[in-house]
């Protein structure tokens, strides 16, 4: 049988053990390989090894062997309520941080350096106190008695006092204040890298201010809005503190129905498999995140080469 002979000027492929090997023995490679040995151990100590447990004891039933209890346990009944209440609260959240984040932003951008930082202070300082400390402000301030309720009915408001705590009007305020710095900083780098100059032409052809808007200003930052309303929704997903001092019990949400089953019931199976459903959760907003990009991404170059 005849053996072909490579082309003339042709390479001949090397072999994949022996590309392994030649890369082996470069020293940066080397060099880089020891560098992130730290990094890979880490991820597989800290993230890798603490997630698979949990999958694995979420498949783990009574008797020890292998079981879809827990997930089927988790759709029906009054979980799947909390599911939907959770789901329901984080869209909520995520929508009315990205309205007013989204207005304080575009007002910031437009201010000079000096008192947008100062605006930016402001906005993101409350952030760095205790998370605990600023819930019991919000409850101050709309408990029955509070500040607000006590402006209201000073203000002969009818119906006032009003009930704006232990209900989901509550949890949503105090969970939007949480958000709510995320939102304005992700929305404020992006409108602060906006050309003025394009609204500016756009006048000029004679567009008037909501066309303008519309046409040139909102696709501009379009991509900011899609991050940080899938960014406040994924966040809302496992938030605790917040939903469990301000909310009663129809507003109860993933992560206290987890404290309450590994805390009262010790019933870890369960808990590990809400904890699981909470992650694919999050792994499917990092994808919609995506795919929406990809989307955004397809329609701007389809325009451009029009």
């Amino acid at each position: 049988m005849a053996v072909l002979a490579p082309a003339p000027g042709s390479v001949a492929p090397v072999p994949r053990k022996k590309r392994l090997g030649r890369a082996l023995s470069d020293r940066r490679t080397r060099f880089g390989l020891f560098n992130a040995t730290p990094v890979v151990v880490y991820l597989l100590v800290l993230f890798v090894y603490p997630i698979f447990s949990t999958l694995m004891l979420s498949l783990k039933g009574e008797n020890g062997g292998f079981t879809l209890h827990w997930y089927t346990d988790a759709f029906r009944g009054a979980n799947l309520e909390i599911l939907l209440t959770t789901l329901r609260i984080s869209a909520e959240t995520s929508l009315l941080s990205l309205v007013v984040g989204f207005v304080l932003a575009a007002a910031v951008s437009r201010l000079k350096p000096l008192w947008a930082g100062l605006v930016m202070v402001v906005v993101v300082v409350p952030h760095f106190i205790s998370a605990l400390v600023r819930t019991y402000g919000w409850i101050i301030l709309l408990g029955e008695h509070g500040v607000i309720n006590n402006a209201l009915t000073a203000a002969h408001i009818p119906g006032a006092p009003f009930q704006l705590l232990y209900n989901e009007l509550g949890v949503v305020i105090g969970t939007t204040s949480v958000m709510l710095p995320y939102t304005v900083l992700l929305l404020y780098a992006v409108m602060k890298g906006i050309d003025r100059r394009l609204m500016a032409a756009a006048a000029s052809m004679g567009a008037g201010r909501i066309t303008i808007f519309r046409r040139v200003y909102l696709p501009l930052v379009a991509p900011g809005v899609v991050n940080a309303g899938v960014l406040c929704f994924i966040l809302c997903l496992g938030y605790y503190l917040t939903p469990a001092l301000m909310g009663g019990e129809k507003q109860t949400m993933v992560a206290s129905l987890i404290d309450e089953q590994v805390m009262k019931q010790d019933q870890w199976n369960g808990a590990s498999a809400l904890g699981i459903i909470l992650l694919l959760l999050t792994f499917a907003g990092l994808l919609l995140l995506r795919l929406l990009k990809s989307a955004g991404e397809a329609y701007r170059n389809r325009g451009t080469a029009s």
